[in-house]
């Protein structure tokens, strides 16, 4: 089986949001629960728990984003 990108999804104290996804977003998310499940031997996460670890590890490896956050910091005095 192919690496998925998400690891493991640590339980933290949740924090209570709303969001609505397009339909064909919410079946992808369980798609990839049940695959991340099968991959991890732990059991199916709610796809909504998802959410937070992809936009985290979108960000974490967006370049263009690194790039002008550093140029942001470096341009504010005391950042």
């Amino acid at each position: 089986m192919s690496k998925l990108k998400l690891g493991p999804i640590v339980d933290e104290k949740p924090v209570k949001t709303t969001v609505e996804l397009p339909a064909a977003l919410h079946r992808d998310l369980v798609a990839y629960a049940d695959a991340l499940a099968r991959e991890t031997g732990q059991p199916v996460t709610e796809p909504t728990k998802l959410i937070v670890p992809m936009l985290e590890r979108f960000i974490a490896t967006d370049r263009g984003f690194a790039k002008a956050r550093r140029s942001h910091q470096s341009a504010t005095p005391g950042a």
